[in-house]
């Protein structure tokens, strides 16, 4: 199939019926077309990487996902139900089910971090202070911090206990679905690798399924069993995590690859 449609590769076949399913999914912002008919599916206890070059609608993928911005036209379907048409008290329902690890971590200077990692059942009223705290030291440690930085201020901590700290927010609730945007990014390798294995840990222990979002090649290997290559407001290609780098598709072999030249047109601004 040619650059339009969707390649799926060996083991990414789905053979269950898909805990998420995504079809024909399109958001526009006027004239513009970011989603252009997003179609894949997600076997429930799956991680899945999304790549794609920047401005390509992997955010905005994930937040149509969660709810957070309404697609323009399309399903997405969980578990039978098409949570796209979710408003309302069904909605806030679906997103407590869910949790998100935003790019930047997403903290609030204003909060301590016990307050940021129980931000969201706190304001809804979910559960009183002295339990939110307790809570959240579990969740700390369970990320592997200690209960000693709960009541420090985000700005006093490294960017990696920030990230810890963004996932045990995005955990709190034990979510059914957890997505996750560049959880890595500005860490060095090293940190790097320790923040992913500590998100497939995780996984694993609430049993949970991810969606990722990463552009460092090696990590998206590392969090992913499948990956999906997002292009032109399409997903273009998917296969297992271990083929991305031999796909034979030269979209992803470009891109996986680092090459300026290829079918990829990436134009340069002038200065």
């Amino acid at each position: 199939m040619d650059h339009t449609g969707t390649r799926c590769i060996g083991m990414g076949a789905i053979v269950s019926a898909p805990y998420l399913n995504i079809k024909g999914l399109t958001k526009h912002f006027g004239d513009k077309s970011v989603l252009t008919g997003v179609d894949l599916e997600i076997a429930e206890g799956e991680s899945v990487v999304l790549i794609g070059t920047s401005g390509s609608g992997k955010t905005l993928l994930l937040k149509c996902i969660l709810g957070l911005i309404p697609p323009s036209s399309g399903q997405i379907m969980m578990n039978g139900e098409d949570t796209a048409q979710y408003r309302g008290a069904s909605r806030d329902a679906f997103i407590a089910r869910s949790g998100m690890l935003f790019q930047k971590s997403g903290l609030f200077d204003s909060l301590t971090t016990w307050e940021n990692v129980a931000f969201r059942p706190v304001q809804q009223g979910k559960v009183d202070r002295a339990t939110a705290r307790e809570q959240a030291i579990d969740k700390l440690m369970m990320v592997g911090l200690d209960p000693d930085v709960a009541d420090l201020s985000p700005s006093e901590l490294s960017g990696g206990m920030q990230k810890r700290v963004g996932i045990a927010r995005a955990i709190f609730d034990d979510p059914e679905l957890l997505l996750l945007d560049e959880p890595t990014a500005g860490l060095d390798p090293i940190m790097s690798n320790v923040i992913n294995d500590l998100v497939l840990d995780l996984v694993r222990e609430i049993g949970c399924t991810a969606i990722s979002i990463d552009s460092d090649m090696a990590g998206a290997q590392r969090l992913g069993n499948r990956v999906a290559m997002l292009h032109d407001g399409k997903i273009i290609w998917q296969g297992p995590a271990d083929t991305m780098l031999e796909s034979g598709d030269p979209y992803v072999d470009q891109f996986v690859h680092s090459r300026a030249e290829g079918p990829i047109d990436m134009p340069v601004e002038a200065l």
